[in-house]
């Protein structure tokens, strides 16, 4: 972890999740600290010795798209089966200690993908509590063939005779489905029963802590420095300034640099919140003339996040470079952004995805970086929020693209119809209100598309413009399906965007999941 890690002084209890390229890592770690237990995510490849400076009560094993039989499978350290750490492998973790405490491993002769029913033949620990039979979710085409004389099976379905096993010794539990995901039900319920009764945690990892520890560490890392944040509207950027502003006050300046591509009053709110509540050194950069000049006649959705991404810069370094005496550079940079960026703790990490706010403009501008979030995910940055005194509107709102409106204006950029979607966009966000759905939805948009259709309006013929409405649900926005709103919420989201909006004739419903659809349009 960084330097500035905040994780490691708070956490007196600790679960790592060896991660062996599952897409559901992130999800484990999610679910282990909503059990109010710290938890991180480290490589696969950790050592035994490292572990131990780490103190850890328990290690998951996660899932991984590879065959524990093939060459150059991903392994761990046979030595941290014998740490008297509990250990508990979900999917391939499961196939992997097996295989590595003298079992074997073949491909199923049947996958299992999806819902599965599982009865459990053994209660104990793992299980407490547990009917004899469960509802799981399933994602495997190898399963555990043979386990060795040490390992007792806990549970089996009709194509999976070993679908959880514990030792007879070491405290190594493992199971073949998926207790992290949703589709699991009683997934938290067993993790849960791994963290308290195998591992003997007590849940003792609270935000209100994580907060006074954060605002302790910022003191004595900033010292009598000035820090500079860029605000952008959205949830991470305003935490961080609340976090820098409960520890360094007026030595906290912030920059928002206003694209032109901002949805509606954003400008105004940060402001207001900004200025009034925390009076922060505000510092507003009207950049919708340089934004347009440098998207125009741009199409192509990468081109536009090149653009966009290479301006900010530009803007924010100039404002950046007027005010004096700042050593500091803040972002709001989450636990995410740093996994899929490769800077997991201990061992060389796997980049998925580089990240715009992981390193890069703090080394332009001479700057030390500071990132207080970085130990948390999106779900703990609004709870923290909240806890820091944040107003309710500004912490639970939606999650708005880097670019902006830029990738919700399909093909080219141009004030009026960013103006028309702007206000499109706002019409349905208040229906939504309105309707008490906006927290149950995980996001909510509206999408101005490059084609106009003929329509009527009084009695007069129209050609004007066709706006999408989308709507998700989702845990993770990894996967997300769309959101079923009622029809008399849509009947009035539909009609006063027509009435109110200039130039829009039609309104389309997104009905799409992701996958195979992404959330965003662009």
């Amino acid at each position: 972890m960084s330097t500035n890690s905040v994780g490691a002084g708070i956490a007196a209890e600790r679960v790592l999740v060896l991660d062996f390229g599952s897409q559901y890592a992130q999800l484990i770690a999610r679910r282990v600290r909503e059990n109010n237990v710290y938890c991180e995510i480290v490589r696969h490849d950790i050592t035994a010795e490292q572990i131990k400076k780490h103190n850890p009560r328990g290690l998951i094993l996660s899932g991984g798209p590879n065959s524990v039989y093939e060459k150059g499978a991903p392994r761990c350290d046979p030595k941290l089966f014998s740490l008297g750490v509990p250990v508990l492998g979900i999917c391939y973790g499961m196939q992997l200690a097996c295989d590595t405490l003298g079992g074997k491993v073949d491909s199923a002769p049947a996958r299992e993908y999806g819902r599965a029913r599982v009865q459990i033949t053994e209660q104990g620990d793992l299980f407490a509590g547990v009917p004899a039979q469960i509802d799981v979710w399933m994602s495997h085409g190898d399963q555990v063939s043979r386990v060795s004389d040490d390992f007792i099976p806990l549970a089996k379905t009709g194509t999976c005779p070993i679908a959880a096993v514990r030792h007879r010794t070491l405290p190594v539990y493992a199971m073949q489905f998926h207790p992290e995901v949703t589709h699991t039900p009683l997934g938290s319920h067993i993790l849960h029963n791994f963290l308290t009764t195998v591992c003997g945690c007590g849940g003792t990892w609270k935000l209100g802590d994580f907060a006074r520890e954060t605002i302790g560490r910022l003191k004595e890392q900033i010292g009598n420095g000035r820090v500079i944040c860029g605000l952008s509207g959205g949830v991470d950027s305003a935490v961080t300034a609340a976090l820098l502003y409960q520890a360094i006050g007026p030595r906290l300046s912030c920059i928002l640099v206003d694209n032109g591509l901002l949805r509606k009053d954003e400008q105004a709110a940060v402001i207001a919140e900004f200025s009034n509540h925390f009076k922060t050194d505000l510092h507003v950069v009207q950049a919708e003339t340089e934004f347009l000049k440098t998207l125009e006649g741009i199409t192509e959705p990468q081109e536009k996040r090149r653009r966009i991404g290479h301006a900010f810069i530009e803007c924010f370094k100039r404002e950046a470079l007027k005010i004096k005496d700042v050593e500091f550079l803040a972002q709001g940079t989450l636990y995410p952004d740093v996994i899929e960026s490769g800077a997991a703790i201990d061992g060389p990490a796997a980049t998925i995805k580089l990240h715009h706010n992981v390193g890069g403009l703090p080394a332009e501008l001479g700057f030390k970086l500071v990132e207080p979030l970085r130990d948390l995910f999106k779900d703990e940055v609004r709870r923290l929020g909240l806890e820091l005194g944040l107003p309710e509107d500004l912490v639970w709102r939606h999650p708005f693209p880097g670019p902006g409106l830029a990738v919700r204006c399909l093909g080219d950029i141009t004030k009026p119809k960013l103006d028309v979607l702007r206000e499109a966009d706002a019409v349905m966000i208040e229906e939504i209100k309105a309707a008490g759905l906006y927290r149950t939805t995980s996001q909510a948009f509206a999408v101005l598309l490059p084609v106009q259709s003929v329509g009527v309006m009084g009695d007069a013929r129209t050609y004007e413009n066709v706006v999408a409405i989308r709507c998700v649900n989702t845990d993770d926005f990894m996967t997300a399906d769309w959101t079923h709103l009622p029809y008399e919420v849509l009947a009035r989201i539909s009609t006063r965007i027509i009435n109110e909006v200039k130039g829009v004739n039609r309104v389309c419903y997104d009905i799409s999941s992701k996958p195979p659809a992404t959330i965003e349009w662009e």
